[in-house]
């Protein structure tokens, strides 16, 4: 799929697409191309641009993760989205595919966090005293159940932790679906994980009005 079939919302200031499993947003120790620079390549030849293209990257997500993930077009909207970003008025919500059943149909879970940098990996841990331990904060919701026996779920993501949603679940007993990292028996096909950025909402940083940008989640729904 090109960049121009992964446009979910554009305007003067932002650009929002649809990640697909397996792209990288930004640059890493890899060294594959990643989406931000291809959305400069992108930008660059659509619209004629002589000059460099800013395209500046707001959030992330997980290499094996999809859904919807926004840069900004201009340094202005880039910092006004990070103070959003900060102060957590920029809203992120998740849908995820779980084999296990939730301990309830609903919750909020609380946990520190510790990144463990050579495996790629988080560990929730029991105390905040530890090193490295960060706050990690999200609510659940089951939302249904698929034919395949997978539950669905939708997540309110208020932090911004490492894995955070795939740790967190994993601690409580459900990882997510094709997650090896985390527990899942076994991988999905394509190397994906059954994790996707549902959606996002904040104020447009130059217009001040509220922005919503879905992505269709990628697996069926019943």
């Amino acid at each position: 799929m090109t960049i121009a079939g992964q446009i979910l919302y554009e305007d003067n200031h932002l650009i929002a697409l649809n990640k697909l499993p397996g792209q990288i947003v930004q640059g890493d120790k890899t060294g594959d191309v990643c989406l931000a620079d291809e959305v400069k390549a992108f930008l660059k030849e659509r619209d004629a641009k002589p000059g460099n293209v800013f395209c500046g990257v707001i959030h992330r997500l997980d290499r094996p993760v999809s859904g919807v993930v926004l840069f900004a077009k201009t340094g202005k909207a880039l910092s006004r989205m990070n103070a959003m970003v900060k102060d957590r008025s920029f809203k992120k919500q998740y849908r995820a595919l779980v084999k296990n059943m939730p301990p309830q149909s609903e919750g909020h879970l609380e946990d520190y966090l510790v990144r463990n940098e050579k495996q790629n990996k988080s560990y929730v841990v029991d105390s905040k005293e530890r090193t490295g331990a960060k706050l990690a904060v999200l609510d659940y919701r089951l939302i249904g159940t698929t034919q395949g026996g997978y539950h669905r779920l939708e997540i309110d993501l208020h932090t911004g932790r490492h894995h955070q949603i795939r740790c967190q679940l994993a601690h409580m007993g459900c990882p997510v679906k094709g997650d090896l990292k985390y527990g899942a028996p076994r991988s999905n096909p394509d190397g994906s994980i059954s994790l996707h950025a549902y959606r996002v909402e904040f104020l447009h940083p130059v217009r001040r009005e509220p922005v919503v940008v879905t992505a269709p989640e990628p697996w069926p729904t019943e």
